[in-house]
């Protein structure tokens, strides 16, 4: 593919790996992120545009002053609870946004995009694994943010010819294995990092709910490393001229709470502060994908299927961390 690949966001966690990846198989990239969450240091020597999406005119320059061919877009604002409090900033960031970024791309004759969704577009799941027939009726601001981009790129692709692969992630996880890259969010939501930094701290974390209907009680969910999502981009950057659609990105195994603070604490050699609190709301049970349709589009193939050495790299990061 000739030209630059466009990625916003692409100083955050997710989108940094990408990046990192991306040059590893010779493309050229253009970062566009407002560093709201994102870290420059993720992308030291990328040419990098410190804009945001809302910004039309910034976006119209990096269209007019490079040669993009296709787009990465992971620039988006990604906490449920946030969300649910202050919807009016998901909707004008995730989708006012993304309208923008798509209004640019028509303008200057770019027709691909690799959009970053989620499996909160599914809401309470009606059966698991989840696979990409299951019914998608989100419930939270953010997951709804995520749909209503998603139907714009449907309806984008219909009117315009628009070529756009939607990934819907689980839960990501992890660090990069050379040690370069890992989750640095302020404020941490994310259950791994947060338990590894109470046992690192010595303080302690909220597991919440013990009385959901699994093995142990407590929630389920699907985690997949952080390296196999950015490989799932760059197989759909391929594969976008011949299909156009939602495609699931897990490893098809879910595990627990319980056991996640059990495999950190094995990882570290110490135990975690755990104070088991109600449920909340809104927090289904299980959630775990079906992955075989990105295994037949995409032929991708997790290379971290155990959940214990993912860890272990999220505590190598923990350890040495350089942002």
């Amino acid at each position: 593919m000739k030209g630059k690949i466009l990625v916003t966001g692409g100083a955050g966690y997710i989108g940094a790996h990408a990046v990192k990846l991306l040059k590893e198989h010779g493309y050229d990239c253009v970062v566009f992120d407002n560093l709201v969450y994102g870290h420059q240091q993720a992308i030291q020597g990328v040419d990098f545009v410190k804009g945001d999406l809302l910004d039309e005119n910034a976006l119209d320059q990096v269209f007019n002053t490079r040669q993009i061919s296709a787009v990465m877009h992971f620039a988006a604002y990604a906490y449920v609870g946030e969300s649910v409090v202050n919807p009016e900033i998901y909707y004008t960031n995730n989708v006012v946004g993304t309208l923008n970024l798509l209004k640019s791309m028509k303008k200057h004759g770019v027709n691909k995009i690799i959009f970053s969704s989620t499996c909160a577009t599914y809401g309470h799941p009606c059966y698991t694994p989840i696979d990409e027939e299951h019914v998608q009726n989100p419930i939270n601001p953010y997951g709804r943010s995520k749909l209503m981009v998603e139907n714009i790129l449907n309806d984008f692709s219909i009117a315009y010819g628009l070529r756009y692969i939607a990934l819907r992630y689980f839960n990501v996880a992890g660090a990069a294995h050379d040690g370069t890259l890992g989750e640095s969010h302020t404020p941490e939501m994310h259950l791994i990092p947060l338990v590894l930094q109470s046992i690192k701290n010595g303080t302690g974390i909220q597991i919440f709910g013990t009385d959901y209907e699994t093995p142990d009680g407590t929630c389920v969910r699907d985690y997949i490393h952080v390296e196999d999502l950015a490989e799932a981009h760059l197989l759909a950057l391929e594969k976008v001229d011949s299909y156009t659609g939602g495609i699931n990105l897990g490893i098809g195994i879910g595990v627990s709470n319980k056991e996640i603070i059990r495999m950190a604490e094995a990882a570290v050699g110490n135990k975690c502060l755990v104070k088991y609190v109600n449920r909340r709301a809104g927090d289904p049970a299980v959630l775990f994908a079906d992955n075989r349709q990105a295994k037949k589009i995409l032929n991708w193939e997790p290379k971290h299927l155990d959940v214990s050495k993912i860890i272990e790299t999220a505590w190598k990061w923990e350890l040495n961390r350089l942002f």
